[in-house]
């Protein structure tokens, strides 16, 4: 692969199950951002980190448009549902960008229920994909920039648990658009759960992101300059932990 920083094909987001995806849509959320009240924080346009920004923005579109033709090819019924709000650690669990269009898209949330309505904590969730037990043992005490919570390392997407690990302590840690520390590890259980529901929902989350990755593999190509942000081959990903 050459890497090279250039723009990419124009008007050309990807390509879903080889018909071509058109940028339009990026381009307008993109020129949202930067016309909207925290543009200002928004990275140099043309620098690296703006490019990531791009990058990022669009996997979560093309994560919803792959959900809209999984929903459509489902049968779903998707109303028409005004956008959802996840807590700290069921973001974290799926990851930023399939955070992002869980909570934007609700033919993702539709199609999330559909995957994983028969996933519970140590039971396989049918042919479409083996679950592995709920998250066991103590939990980790995490900070990230929205704050502290406990999540229990199995629960998190095995790069940043990994990261995490290998990180010298105390120091925070950036992968796949999310960054946190290790405050504590472990944390004392405490002698009874107060959700009891959480190692199934947990064991949920890690099923729709398993299936979401072997869909995504299958079913997209991206255009050039749109890898995943935490893609190491591109070359605006800088972090290596």
């Amino acid at each position: 692969m050459t890497h090279r920083h250039e723009r990419p094909h124009t008007g050309v987001l990807g390509l879903l199950d080889g018909r071509p995806l058109p940028r339009t849509e990026l381009d307008r959320r993109l020129a949202a951002m930067r016309a909207g009240p925290r543009s200002s924080a928004l990275p140099l346009a043309g620098s690296a980190e703006d490019r990531q920004l791009t990058r990022w923005v669009a996997q979560v579109l093309l994560t919803e448009r792959l959900c809209e033709a999984e929903a459509a090819d489902r049968g779903l019924d998707v109303p028409a549902a005004p956008p959802a709000r996840l807590d700290q650690r069921a973001a974290v669990e799926l990851g930023s960008i399939t955070a992002a269009a869980y909570e934007g898209n609700a033919a993702v949330r539709a199609v999330y229920l559909a995957v994983t309505a028969g996933v519970t904590a140590g039971v396989t969730a049918g042919p479409e994909e083996p679950v592995a037990p709920g998250p066991a043992g103590p939990p980790w005490r995490l900070s990230t920039p929205d704050g502290e919570f406990d999540a229990h390392p199995d629960s998190l997407p095995r790069d940043l648990a990994a990261a995490l690990r290998a990180a010298p302590a105390g120091d925070r840690v950036t992968v796949r658009g999310w960054t946190a520390r290790l405050v504590a590890a472990p944390v004392r259980e405490p002698a009874a759960d107060p959700a009891p529901g959480r190692p199934a929902e947990a064991a949920r989350r890690l099923a729709f992101v398993r299936w979401l990755d072997a869909a995504r593999a299958r079913r997209l190509e991206l255009a050039p300059g749109l890898e995943h942000p935490g893609d190491p081959a591109q070359p605006d990903n800088h972090h290596r932990h």
